[in-house]
């Protein structure tokens, strides 16, 4: 006898995307930067907040962040390692501030808030929460403290960071699109993309599907093979999804911990804003690269989440989504460096 699908996910799903479809065109009604991502996250995390059931599936999730990697990977160009100079020289700057990142929010959450050592360096930890959420889950730290630090970390900076960039009149102007991709190459790297990031995903890549997506889009232009940018209506896609699934994880918070846990989230994504902006000023005032840019490139948010708001803003997509995935590689080094450090000095 024929089984049909339960109504109620579709309908939570279906519901979760109403309401950040509505909060995206609520933002955009207002003119804030990045509408679709800020609108639909604050939608979506505000019906969280509320105990409203919101969902999102993960290839949903997923299919996003291809998109934006598709979107990010038209930006990059033939001619890329003619800026090699610059970018070495603010790659080496990221490193240095993600050293300073995690060992200014460790000591602080530590001496502050009272958290042991192990929870401290893996909630300061910006941009690795699957893995910092991973080392907990083994037995290295509070999985719960862990897990709500970093979602705090998330919402605060895909809502924040636009808008002091809009502030500081740091947005630059976006260059005019002359030619979008013909549908069924866009449609064929979004394939491509998912497969690749599907299987990478399975391995523990951080932010496979974008990395997927971004990569096989810039092999093809690079090549020849693609030409033009992304659709916008697909761009706005992505954002959407992005923004409602971002949203989504506020459930993860525990009611009884949110007052003590926003108090030491906001703590350290202030500390890591004010020395992400500190040390991309002076990158940007060694190389001459835009400021605004060099931040969204250091800021410590997630990738998918950094790289939609750096596409967003008009910004270089290939030097924003680049540095955040050296980011990633960096704190897979640093982060267990650390903890060994601890270990070897008799944490507390």
């Amino acid at each position: 006898m024929f089984s049909p699908i339960p109504a109620g996910p579709i309908l939570r799903i279906c519901a979760t995307l109403a309401l950040g479809a509505a909060g995206a065109a609520t933002a955009s009604m207002l003119g804030l930067p990045a509408a679709a991502l800020i609108g639909s996250c604050l939608a979506v995390a505000a019906a969280a907040g509320a105990g409203l059931p919101v969902a999102l599936p993960a290839r949903l999730r997923d299919i996003a962040f291809v998109i934006i990697g598709v979107s990010l990977g038209a930006g990059i160009e033939a001619d890329l390692l003619a800026q090699s100079r610059d970018w070495s020289i603010s790659l080496a700057m990221l490193a240095a501030s993600l050293v300073a990142t995690v060992a200014v929010g460790a000591a602080m959450l530590r001496r502050v808030f009272g958290f042991d050592a192990d929870t401290a360096v893996l909630s300061s930890s910006p941009g690795t929460m699957s893995y910092a959420v991973a080392v907990a889950l083994e037995g290295r730290g509070d999985v719960t403290v862990v897990t709500a630090l970093q979602l705090v970390r998330l919402f605060m900076m895909v809502t924040t960071v636009p808008l002091l960039v809009f502030a500081l009149g740091l947005i630059e102007a976006i260059a005019p699109v002359h030619q979008t991709m013909q549908p069924y190459t866009f449609a064929g790297l979004v394939l491509a993309g998912y497969a690749i990031g599907a299987v990478g995903g399975r391995l523990g890549l951080p932010a496979a599907c974008l990395l997927a997506g971004m990569i096989v889009s810039g092999a093809a232009h690079v090549a020849g093979l693609a030409e033009g940018a992304a659709p916008g209506w697909a761009i706005a896609v992505g954002f959407l999804l992005t923004g409602s699934a971002l949203g989504t994880r506020l459930r993860l918070i525990r009611k009884g911990h949110t007052v003590r846990l926003l108090r030491a989230g906001i703590a350290v994504v202030l500390s890591a804003t004010l020395l992400s902006f500190a040390f991309a000023a002076a990158t940007a005032a060694l190389t001459g690269l835009p400021l605004g840019e060099v931040w969204i490139a250091f800021a410590p948010g997630g990738v998918e989440a950094m790289a939609a708001i750096g596409l967003a803003l008009g910004y270089d997509p290939a030097f924003v989504a680049l540095h955040h995935f050296a980011r990633i590689l960096i704190l897979l080094v640093l982060v267990p460096a650390m903890l060994g450090v601890l270990n070897r000095s008799g944490r507390t």
